[in-house]
């Protein structure tokens, strides 16, 4: 099976007190490189987060790179080329799909492209409204 990793995961596989961190974790290590994927987005995603929390969860930004450098290691890093990316934007145009939304729809994309079986997400609903093809291979890691 190959599956992929949602943004929202690699956060939570990050901080040990995290809710979902035991799952997200469990996930992240579950797999071999060519079993598991994320998009390259994520890892401006990933980045943002870990940088741009407060109190004691933000990190440095030399932290965050050594947690990118664990999900380069572990993952394939999967992106669209410029057809692929405005194919997914006009497919999200016709799905009524606006504003920030559109980041998930990319991400979903990149699953495809990978021919992901499974999208792992905490943000299922964020995900199934992007059409059947992507709704069906959503879930949430087992918690």
């Amino acid at each position: 099976m190959k599956a992929f990793l949602d943004t929202s995961v690699l956060v939570a596989t990050f901080y040990a007190h995290h809710e979902f961190h035991r799952p997200s974790i469990d996930l992240f290590l579950r797999f071999k490189k060519n079993q598991t994927c994320c998009g390259a987005h994520s890892l401006a995603e990933v980045y943002s987060s870990l940088t741009g929390r407060t109190g004691r969860d933000r990190v440095s930004g030399d932290e965050a790179m050594l947690f990118l450098g664990d999900i380069r290691e572990r993952l394939t890093i999967v992106s669209l080329d410029v057809q692929e990316y405005f194919k997914a934007i006009e497919a999200s145009s016709a799905l009524g799909i606006a504003g920030g939304a559109i980041y998930d729809a990319l991400l979903a994309h990149c699953a495809i492209k990978a021919k992901a079986e499974v999208i792992y997400t905490w943000n299922a609903k964020d995900f199934t409204r992007l059409g059947r093809e992507i709704a069906a291979r959503v879930k949430a890691p087992a918690g």
